[in-house]
C-alpha cells in the first residue's frame, strides 16, 4: 500500500482511488474483502475517520458493502465498475467506439428496411 501524499486531493480521495485501482485490479477477488479499518490505517497512514470515509466512498460507488462486525465485501461486478470509475478516460473511449458501432449498425438496418420497402 502507499501512504497517502501531498497532492492536492483530499486523504480519503487517495485512499478511495488506490482501492479503486487495486479492486480493478484483482487484488481482492480471492477473498472478496477489503483490509480492516486498522489495517488501511496502517498502511495507509490515516485516521480511522479518513478510511471510513475512503470506505463510504467505495459504497457510494456500489463497489463495496460493509457488515457490522464482519469487514467490507465487494459487491458483484465490483472489478469491472471500479475500473470504469479507475479511468474513465477508456471507459469514454470505449463507449465512443460502442456508440460508432451502433451507428453503422442502424445505418446498415435503415438501408434494408428501404430495401424493402421499395420492392
Amino acid at each position: 500500500m502507499q501512504m497517502v501524499e501531498w497532492t492536492g486531493k483530499f486523504a480519503y480521495q487517495q485512499v478511495a482511488d488506490d482501492l479503486r485501482r487495486r479492486i480493478a485490479d484483482g487484488e481482492f477477488a480471492d477473498t472478496g474483502q477489503l483490509p480492516s479499518y486498522g489495517d488501511l490505517q496502517t498502511g495507509y497512514g490515516i485516521t480511522v475517520t479518513v478510511a471510513r470515509t475512503a470506505i463510504n466512498q467505495l459504497k457510494t460507488d456500489g463497489l463495496v458493502v460493509s457488515h457490522q462486525g464482519k469487514g467490507v465485501f465487494l459487491t458483484a461486478g465490483a472489478d469491472s465498475a471500479a475500473a470504469q470509475l479507475a479511468d474513465p478516460v477508456r471507459t469514454m473511449t470505449e463507449l465512443r467506439e460502442e456508440v460508432e458501432k451502433l451507428r453503422s449498425e442502424v445505418g446498415e438496418l435503415r438501408q434494408r428496411v428501404a430495401t424493402l420497402e421499395g420492392e
